[in-house]
């Protein structure tokens, strides 16, 4: 595996488990360092969970590393104070005055901010786009959502920016909204306007609140965009394992509250993070999530740069493949109208190459290398910091034969149903969620309201959510999908062959405002 070579300025690391020399900044770094000598050395006899105490006789090296946070990273007291000092120096880095490190990744995040934004009943303005996290926690809220939804691009089939006046519009029909909730960037790259949202969403006296799962990089080099926080926004929701090196389910939460000027209550935001998180953090996700942020502090911008750097130089390769495109930023002025995309982020269109996504993707994994998302027309390669030259050279070159062998005819896009469907609100998602239900064949349910959440995934967005009505072109989407090879997640039966819908009874449970 390729590895991060340490930056010219920076002192020979002394241990190969700290290569870049961040636990002087880390102190969840330096803890997790600290407790680990003590197991190799043999001097801590832990009778604390975990059961596995750092021993691996029993069922090996799958719980080597896994240190908890209570009697492990700290003391059982937290008498360190290492937590605290490690969300304090992400809320200074990210330039707010509240922070909270998440091992249960954004969809904790989301969860846990849609707990503080308002009261049962009141509506949310959410962008139908946003991952099902948001969705579920505005059933754990009893929020209602108001759904507004991205510009679709044409030429791509893929989901743009939500405009600012679609958010405006939502606002002005919707004055007793508790906030704004939008993903930015989307799953698949592309930009909005954020400042032009918070001041839309602050106008009307309502925060805005940005899930940028995808966008931890943003705002450390002039070569990204700014980060939503910049730019606004009163909280935002990243996962540190998407593009930064932190242990699946890292996620930081920021946020600024009425005590540095902002719109969202920290006593609330407090109450929610801890009413939806586990009472026993894993040390190491939070260690790993604590290194993750020194990186950026010492070294973002140079590595920032050179990620963009190496994506730049596979866009330009796999463009110049006949009837190969990768989605890209387009001026103003360009015939099928402007597109803002994450430099870092690479998606691969496979239309205009008579290719099929999933049997790319199988010659792919053929030759060992895994995709974040394939469909029939488009692949999703994550590049990330830890990525370099030679990692990204093998994936275009692997990427270019297999589509070489697999070219076909030219097709029209067909857009995911995750972008497309318009949703048929029939109640809240609460109401529904909590409702009785009855599993009836697929056909049967076209018209009842849904019990469940169903989404093709990657990218998990909702195509039916609990409380909407069950349309006939959703459903033949979804089958679509699942005809075409995709998978379909979160359904009770993901065949498709029945669905669970509320019962039809006049007692369906209700949300007191």
């Amino acid at each position: 595996m390729a590895t991060v070579t340490p930056p010219a300025s920076s002192p020979a690391p002394s241990d190969p488990r700290d290569p870049l020399g961040l636990a002087a900044d880390a102190p969840l770094l330096d803890g997790w360092l600290r407790f680990d000598d003590q197991v190799r050395a043999g001097t801590v006899t832990p009778f604390t969970i975990p059961g596995h105490k750092q021993r691996t006789h029993l069922v090996g090296d799958v719980v080597r590393g896994d240190v908890p946070l209570f009697a492990g990273v700290d003391t059982m007291k937290q008498a360190g104070g290492l937590l605290a000092e490690a969300e304090r120096r992400a809320a200074v880095l990210w330039g707010v005055d509240w922070c909270r490190i998440s091992v249960g990744g954004a969809t904790h995040g989301n969860q846990a901010v849609a707990l503080a934004l308002g009261r049962p009943g009141q509506e949310v303005v959410v962008s139908r786009t946003l991952h099902r996290s948001l969705l579920l926690g505005m059933v754990l809220a009893g929020l209602r959502p108001v759904w507004v939804r991205p510009a679709m691009d044409a030429a791509t089939g893929l989901p743009a920016a939500v405009p600012v006046d679609a958010v405006r519009a939502a606002l002005a029909a919707h004055p007793g909204a508790c906030a704004v909730v939008l993903g930015d960037p989307s799953y698949v790259g592309t930009v909005g306007d954020v400042a032009g949202h918070a001041a839309v969403a602050h106008a009307a006296g309502v925060p805005l609140v940005v899930d940028a799962a995808w966008a931890a990089h943003f705002g450390f080099s002039p070569a990204t965009p700014r980060h939503a926080l910049a730019d606004g926004a009163d909280a935002v929701v990243t996962s540190a394992h998407k593009t930064l090196p932190a242990w699946s389910q890292a996620a930081f939460v920021l946020a600024r509250t009425t005590r540095a000027g902002g719109l969202l209550d920290p006593d609330r935001l407090e109450r929610g993070f801890e009413a939806t998180h586990t009472t026993s953090p894993a040390g190491a996700v939070l260690a790993s999530a604590d290194a993750s942020r020194a990186l950026l502090e010492r070294h973002g911008a140079g590595l920032v740069e050179r990620l963009v750097a190496l994506v730049r130089g596979a866009r330009d390769r796999l463009a110049a493949v006949p009837g190969l495109a990768v989605l890209d930023d387009r001026p103003d002025d360009h015939p099928d109208g402007p597109l803002r995309v994450d430099p870092a982020k690479l998606v691969v269109l496979l239309a205009g190459t008579g290719a099929h996504g999933h049997a790319v993707e199988a010659d792919l994994l053929a030759a060992g290398i895994t995709l974040e998302m394939a469909d029939r027309d488009v692949l999703v390669p994550m590049v990330t910091l830890s990525d370099d030259a030679t990692t990204v050279g093998r994936l275009v070159d692997a990427l270019v034969e297999a589509v070489g062998r697999r070219r076909g005819a030219p097709r029209t896009v067909t857009p995911s149903p995750a972008w497309t469907v318009a949703p048929a609100t029939a109640t809240d998602p609460r109401t529904a969620f909590f409702a009785r239900h009855e599993t009836v064949p697929a056909d049967a349910a076209v018209g009842r309201v849904s019990a469940e959440l169903v989404a093709p995934y990657p990218p998990g967005v909702p195509v039916l959510a609990p409380g909407e009505t069950v349309t006939a072109p959703a459903l033949d989407a979804l089958r679509a999908t699942l005809a075409d090879g995709g998978r379909i997640a979160y359904a009770a039966d993901p065949t498709l062959a029945t669905l669970q819908v509320v019962e039809r009874s006049a007692d369906t449970p209700t949300i007191s405002g």
